[in-house]
Parts: C-alpha cells; structure tokens; sequence
C-alpha cells in the first residue's frame, strides 16, 4: 500500500485485490475453497485435452489443433486470475506489487483476446467442413490450421499492448484498491489520480474493435451453416450439424454477450451497473467456458468418445490378465 496516500506525491507501490465487496468475512473461506475447485477443474479438464492430443496420433486433425490450443489459453488465463484472488480470501492477503498487477493485467487482456481469436478460427473451420464438406481437407490442413493459430497468438498481445501504454502513462498516487477480481483496465483506470478519460476511450475503443470484428464474423459464419444445413435433405445429416454447431455458440454466446454488457455498462451514459453484479458476470463469463469446454467437447466429439471407450476396454482387459495370473499363481 502507499505510504502517504494523502500526499499527491506519493506513489503506489501495489494495490490490493478486493474481489467481492459484499462478500462478509465468514464466507472467505468457502470463496477461495470454491475458486480453488473451479481452478483444479479447469487446470485438470485442460490438461485431459492436451493429453489426449500427445498420445492419440488420430486427434492430429485441425479442429483438435484449435481445441488444444483453447486448452493453453484456459489454462493460462486461469493460472494468471485466480490464485491470487484465491490467496486473498483463504490468507487475507490480496497485496499485489505494482508492477506484478501491470503485468496481470496484460495477461488477462492477452488471453480474452486470444480466446476470441480462437474461437473466430474455430467459426471458420466449422464453416469450411459444413459448407464445402469436399474441399474441406485441402481448404483446410493441419499446416493451415496451424498457421492460423501461431498468428492468433502473435497478434493477439497487439491489442492488450496498446491499451497498457496508456495505463502506464497514467500517475497513481492515492487509491489502491482494486474492485475486481484481478488487475484490469477498467479498474486501475479509476484509480488513477488524473483524468482518465482518454485511456478509458481507448481501452473501450480497443476491446470493443476485439470483441465486435470476431463476434461479426462468427455470426456471418454460422448464419451461412444455417443456410447450408437447411438445405441438407438428410434429417440425419441436418441434426448432427446442428448438434455440433449448436455447442460452440452456446459458448460463444456466453463469452461474448457478457462482456459488452460490463463493457457498455462502464463507458455508455446511464448504463452504469452495481459493482458487485459486474464482479460477478466478469468471473462469470471469465470461469464458465473454460470449466466446461474440455467436458462438453469430450462428451459430444467422436472420436473423443472412442478414445476414452477403447482405454476403458484396454483397463479391463489388462485388470483381468492381472486377475487370472493371480489365481493361477
């Protein structure tokens, strides 16, 4: 905390995670408890999907390509927002230094951007296998699909880049406490003891241009699969489309709808929201989709499923050698 928060020359050293401003002391420890558990999940159902990429030759397919590098992302963004605002609740200690809480702030943003990103490539391959099903494996190979994703995660720190350059500029030198989860743009904006509303602009301005060019194309994207699933003869053939497609815009809808409500809500007049309800849709639309993305995409994938099915045979195969060798021993 800052020595003299009263002297405008003073200057914050770190600032302090306060997570959920309602939240009453007696229920810290089921707080952090509860991020604990949604961090192990998320940490442990990524992980299964990296995994099962390594070992299983037949995943090397270019939508797995994307589902593996959404597992990173998950498990990056996760390990960078939670286990401090975990730390803050089961040992009170929520003391971030200033420039540690610069750099999470720049992952958060990273991450947010780079799972957009993602998910834009992922709106195109759907479209490519359901639209031109024939020349899908030329339009789209594994060298492709990787190509696209090394640029996604190159390009995707541009954005966050920008809208920390103009945080940096910004003189803190009173107010320390972070209402949020984790360091973001919004909130260390409003803390800074000079007008911000220039780095509010553009911080709105950019994630904005990150959230609306992907959304955009992700919608033209399934509005076209629509179309051609519609015209699909096969009532089999159009139910299994729209399974498929149905799962991730689910998800998509939940990462993006959210956010330009917590967005707008900060930056359009007499939209404004109640601190603790923004905290609560930011970990909301934050947690959700990388808790249950390796648990929907398992379940609903084919050869996933087959994958699983075939160790499940082996198991009990190699359980009943052990089995018989022991009783004849």
């Amino acid at each position: 905390m800052s020595q003299d928060n009263e002297t405008a020359a003073s200057v914050v050293t770190e600032f302090f995670i306060v997570g959920f401003p309602g939240l009453l002391p007696k229920y810290y420890s089921l707080m952090a408890a509860l991020l604990f558990c949604i961090y192990i999940a998320v940490i442990t159902g990524n992980s299964l999907i990296v995994v099962l990429f390594v070992i299983e030759r037949n995943l090397h397919k270019p939508m797995y390509i994307i589902l593996l590098s959404l597992s990173f992302s998950d498990i990056g963004f996760c390990t960078v927002a939670l286990p401090k605002v975990i730390s803050r609740y089961w040992f009170n200690d929520g003391y971030i230094g200033f420039y540690v809480c610069l750099f999470q702030r720049q992952l958060i943003h990273y991450f947010g951007t780079l799972n957009s990103l993602i998910m834009m490539i992922m709106a195109l391959d759907r479209y490519l296998a359901i639209c031109y099903p024939l020349r899908y494996p030329v339009l789209m190979t594994n060298r492709t699909m990787r190509l696209l994703i090394g640029f996604s995660w190159v390009t995707a720190m541009i954005a966050p880049t920008i809208s920390s350059m103009q945080t940096v500029t910004l003189p803190f030198c009173g107010p320390n406490m972070i209402a949020q989860c984790f360091c973001d743009s919004q909130s260390m904006n409003q803390l800074a003891c000079a007008d911000a509303s220039l780095q509010n602009r553009i911080s709105y301005g950019v994630a904005m241009f990150v959230l609306l060019v992907p959304f955009s194309f992700i919608i033209l994207s399934y509005a076209s699969i629509l179309v051609s699933v519609l015209r699909i003869a096969n009532a089999q053939g159009r139910m299994k489309a729209f399974s498929t497609c149905a799962t991730q815009l689910t998800i998509i809808i939940i990462y993006y709808v959210p956010r330009f409500v917590v967005y707008s809500s900060s930056n359009i007049p007499n939209t404004q929201m109640n601190s603790s309800h923004k905290i609560a849709l930011v970990m909301f639309y934050s947690l959700l989709p990388p808790l249950v993305n390796p648990f929907i995409y398992c379940i609903r994938i084919k050869e996933i499923r087959q994958f699983f099915f075939k160790w499940c045979v082996q198991r009990n195969r190699m359980s009943l050698k052990v089995n018989r060798l022991t009783i004849s021993k």
